[in-house]
């Protein structure tokens, strides 16, 4: 795992906001592609966003499943997890892909999403994305 991730789990687990802001460039660009419309640039913003986040999320904790250096690019597998103020759990699963310069985060591609709590099975989610149940494959033993 590079020091940057490290370092970025340690601040998010410490809920250390300062430290976790301090590895992001002042211009740091993040976008999901997902979701458009949440792109921002700004360490400011991404420190406003994670004072939301700690408050919110007051037990917060982060997992860096794995981890891999390319580069300047670093791809993670993170797991986000704790439970709101409201009472109500909050559980997040995904990836970042973060270009690092000079030991800062200058630009993040987030694939985070939120843990489905309905359980939709493969078959229902192939009919919801293409508007049609897939074929029952062959059954191998007979």
């Amino acid at each position: 795992m590079s020091e940057v991730i490290q370092r970025l789990l340690t601040a998010l687990n410490d809920h250390d906001l300062e430290a976790a802001a301090a590895l992001f460039h002042d211009s740091y660009e993040s976008v999901q592609p997902a979701h458009p419309a949440r792109a921002f640039v700004g360490r400011a913003q991404m420190h406003a966003n994670w004072a939301a986040m700690f408050a919110g999320i007051p037990d917060f904790h982060a997992e860096a499943v794995q981890s891999v250096d390319h580069g300047d690019t670093v791809w993670s597998e993170w797991t986000w997890a704790g439970t709101r103020t409201d009472g109500q759990p909050f559980d997040m699963r995904g990836v970042t892909i973060f270009e690092i310069r000079d030991g800062l985060i200058t630009g993040g591609r987030l694939y985070m999403e939120e843990l489905e709590r309905e359980d939709v099975g493969i078959a229902e989610t192939v009919r919801l994305l293409a508007g049609r149940l897939p074929d029952q494959p062959a059954d191998p033993t007979g």
